[in-house]
């Protein structure tokens, strides 16, 4: 076996040792490394009242979408009933 074929086989058997890492996500958006950035900008949007995203706008994308992730929990989840005045006209008929 020629070196560069050795090599090739070690390389190929320490990729199959240790799978990809799976990404950390933090309420649907990528972290970077540990979700610090994400947890410390939703952890601020909580304590300051934030609820319209275009008040997270700092220095860090990482802070900002985790100032993002608090702001969309706050949003009522939609709602697959069908409105009141909808319903009504169905019955008169």
């Amino acid at each position: 076996m020629s070196r560069s074929a050795a090599f090739g086989a070690i390389v190929w058997l320490s990729l199959a040792a240790y799978p990809a890492v799976a990404q950390q996500t933090f309420e649907g958006y990528d972290c970077t490394a540990d979700c610090s950035g994400h947890q410390a900008g939703y952890a601020w949007a909580e304590r300051n009242g934030i609820s319209d995203a275009n008040d997270c706008d700092g220095n860090s994308q990482s802070f900002n979408e985790g100032c993002q992730a608090d702001v969309e929990e706050q949003q009522p989840a939609p709602d697959d009933e069908v409105p009141a005045h909808e319903s009504d006209e169905d019955s008169s008929e």
